[in-house]
């Protein structure tokens, strides 16, 4: 369930800056660079959700998912939710929408990597089913971590 006044929707160009003053505020986010999400929404193979919050004069993007589909399998290659928004189940809506819309176009399989010290991510992951696929020993920097890989077998929405 999503939070009241929220809509997920497609990226739009005029999102990238929002997006990534999100994720440089979110240390265990990628970070990526303005043009890695402009690639990213261009490819059709891609999809780049935003979550808006929508107040009484002005709309505010506060978290964004990047998937990218090969075959019919998708990583989940970016995640990040704006700090003062957090713990407000955004994460989990772009989460749940975005495997909806990645089941209508024959996604059968969502892959991600997540540090092994990000405990609020692996729960939010395990509650929606993702399970550990295996471990990619010291695969982050700064700081040196194990990276966790985790799958999710996308099933038709109910």
């Amino acid at each position: 369930m999503k939070p009241h006044g929220m809509k997920i929707r497609a990226f739009d160009d005029d999102d990238v800056a929002a997006i990534h003053a999100i994720q440089l505020k979110c240390p265990h986010a990628a970070q990526w660079q303005v043009d890695d999400y402009l690639h990213l929404a261009d490819d059709p193979f891609s999809m780049v959700l935003v979550a808006e919050l929508e107040s009484t004069n002005r709309r505010e993007v506060v978290g964004f998912a990047a998937f990218h589909r090969l075959i019919d399998e998708t990583e989940l290659r970016n995640l990040a939710v704006s700090p003062t928004h957090q713990r407000r189940g955004i994460a989990r809506a772009l989460l749940e929408h975005g495997t909806a819309k990645l089941w209508e176009t024959g996604m059968r399989r969502i892959f991600l990597e997540v540090r092994a010290s990000n405990r609020p991510a692996l729960e939010l992951y395990a509650s929606l089913g993702f399970r550990l696929l295996s471990t990619r020993k010291d695969y982050y920097q700064n700081p040196m971590e194990d990276a966790l890989v985790m799958t999710l077998d996308i099933i038709p929405p109910s």
